[in-house]
């Protein structure tokens, strides 16, 4: 029900757009988030929207660098990503939450979409 697309290689410094589109139902009253696991590591958050897109939550890591928004017509939440470093290398993953509240917790989250691979090289 939830597709990430749009990962792939880039070199440090460089910049991609993560994208997840909803199918099967309509998310636009729920939170939606990413999170991504690096090989080895255990899965973490990465950033997280409202249902209207008003409120936003980031990890630490990511803020100032990426971008979460989404588009409820289209029923879409993207994820810009820009000044990306080696550490940002994992499987991202989108997913969705009954709760309007962006929450950087994955036991919060009930849905969950196949990840997208990016890889950022030195």
């Amino acid at each position: 029900q939830l597709q990430a697309s749009g990962g792939g290689s880039v070199q440090a410094g460089g910049s991609l757009r993560l994208s997840c589109a909803a199918s099967g139902r309509t998310f636009g009253s729920y939170a939606m988030g990413w999170f991504r696991q690096a090989p080895g590591k255990e899965r973490e958050f990465v950033a997280a929207v409202n249902w209207s897109g008003g409120t936003t939550r980031y990890a630490d890591s990511v803020k100032g660098r990426f971008t979460i928004s989404r588009d409820n017509a289209k029923n879409t939440v993207s994820l810009q990503m820009n000044s990306l470093k080696p550490e940002d290398t994992a499987v991202y993953h989108c997913a969705a939450r009954r709760g309007s509240v962006p929450s950087p917790y994955i036991y919060h989250f009930d849905y969950w979409g196949q990840g997208t691979l990016v890889t950022v090289s030195s």
